[in-house]
């Protein structure tokens, strides 16, 4: 956990230099692409909730054919690992997040365009987990498809609290509620310990559901429910405001029409005459008058 911290500062105080450099005025939360806005909690519940399903998705089959071997571990230090775990998680999903979707990835984008600032992180990120234990070919494809997911995720909010949220459930699910490794590393299993049976292309082996070849079709979904999910924050925070075109014209009344006001505003109320109607209100004007 601290040495997650202190990435997380290396981070904000290197990215604020840089920012400071480029002659660029913002807050650190700007800096660190967590942009305050009112649906800041919502997002990362509903990134949270498609990291949770994805996951569940990825181990279903594993557990549809018995390929686990699930040991649990309920003695109070368990629960205390437990809960220091989900924080350590938190704060790491968090600093990898802006370390490969935060200020890097949109400074890349203003360079290249999102489509190829897209591939250019996904590929970082997935070679970036190439050296953890365990770690294959196909779990660096599927990583780099992680990276393409929490990528799109911060393409259709400009903010990273979606992108955070779907991280943290990520890992936290593998790691913390199945047990399994995550990216190759078991250091975060503590009242659930599992051990997974069968072939790689299902359980990935020592490196977890992301070295398994079925991930892939589980990221591609949840590529789509991403985009699904945020239609109205895509329109919210990431279309430029309509600025209407031409120029602003002020046209001044004629001076006529001025001294006809002036002259109006400067005739007192008890000299105004009242016109009242020719036809008697109690009837119409085409029926016959009573005799």
């Amino acid at each position: 956990m601290l040495a997650a911290l202190f990435l997380l500062f290396l981070l904000a105080v290197g990215f604020s230099i840089l920012q400071a450099i480029a002659h660029r005025h913002s807050t650190l939360r700007e800096v660190l692409g967590l942009p305050k806005r009112p649906t800041s909690v919502r997002e990362w519940t509903l990134g949270a909730a498609v990291g949770w399903g994805c996951v569940v998705l990825a181990v279903l089959p594993m557990t549809l054919t018995g390929k686990l071997d699930v040991q649990l571990w309920m003695q109070p230090r368990a629960i205390w690992l437990l809960l220091l775990n989900l924080l350590t998680l938190g704060i790491a999903a968090l600093a990898e997040e802006v370390a490969f979707r935060g200020y890097p990835f949109r400074r890349l984008i203003e360079a290249i365009g999102p489509v190829a600032a897209t591939i250019g992180m996904s590929l970082l990120f997935g070679l970036g987990h190439a050296m953890n234990p365990g770690a294959t070919w196909t779990g660096v494809l599927v990583t780099m498809l992680a990276g393409l997911l929490f990528a799109v995720a911060w393409l259709r909010t400009h903010g990273l609290w979606l992108s955070w949220g779907l991280h943290f459930a990520w890992n936290a699910s593998i790691g913390v509620l199945f047990g399994l490794p995550i990216s190759g590393i078991s250091d975060f299993a503590s009242v659930v310990q599992t051990r997974a049976f069968g072939p790689l292309w299902l359980t990935g082996g020592n490196y977890g559901p992301e070295g398994a070849a079925f991930t892939v079709v589980v990221l591609l979904i949840g590529v789509g429910v991403v985009i699904r999910i945020t239609r109205d924050y895509a329109w919210n925070y990431t279309h430029k405001p309509i600025v209407a075109g031409g120029y602003a014209i002020e046209v001044q009344p004629p001076p006529a029409h001025v001294a006809m006001e002036q002259e109006a505003k400067s005739v007192p109320a008890s000299s105004l005459v009242q016109i009242l109607p020719v036809t008697p209100q109690a009837r119409s004007v085409g029926e016959e008058p009573k005799l």
